[in-house]
């Protein structure tokens, strides 16, 4: 069995997962359907198939859609208690070259000298993209959510 760890990117649709053995990617999974849905049936193939030993859990904590980190946080946080597993969080700019991530309509988080703020930009899609190489300085142990909810 290949020893892995698998990265979970929930904030916007589509959600990705990477697999990667020592820090490289060798498998990704895109899916448009909810994360709800998506996750559990996602890892009860990596289980079943019996060729992987998951190592180590990753996942942006945001900021992002509410509901996918908090569904996402509350399935891997669950899994990795259940499993043994470590869960490390890094904020999604880490992941997605400090561009604009999508807040609701036509407002975006944005990353300004370490403050994150939202601002009303023109409409644009800055997709997230699995990185080839898993960069482990990035992710802290610390993963709880970050939660900072646009203003309606």
């Amino acid at each position: 069995m290949k020893k892995i760890d698998i990265l979970v990117i929930s904030l916007t649709a589509p959600l990705k997962i990477g697999i990667y053995e020592n820090g490289n990617l060798i498998e990704e999974f895109e899916s448009f359907e909810k994360t709800s849905e998506v996750l559990p049936l996602f890892f009860e193939n990596i289980l079943k198939t019996k060729k992987y030993e998951i190592n180590e859990l990753y996942y942006t904590k945001g900021p992002g859609s509410f509901m996918a980190i908090k569904i996402t946080y509350i399935f891997l946080k669950s899994f990795s208690i259940l499993n043994g597993f470590k869960l490390k969080a890094t904020l999604g700019f880490n992941l997605n070259g400090n561009c604009p991530i999508s807040a609701m309509r036509d407002f975006y988080f944005i990353q300004k000298d370490k403050e994150i703020i939202i601002e009303q930009l023109e409409k644009k899609v800055f997709a997230f993209t699995l990185p080839q190489e898993l960069d482990y300085q990035l992710f802290e142990d610390n993963s709880l959510p970050y939660y900072k909810l646009p203003v309606v």
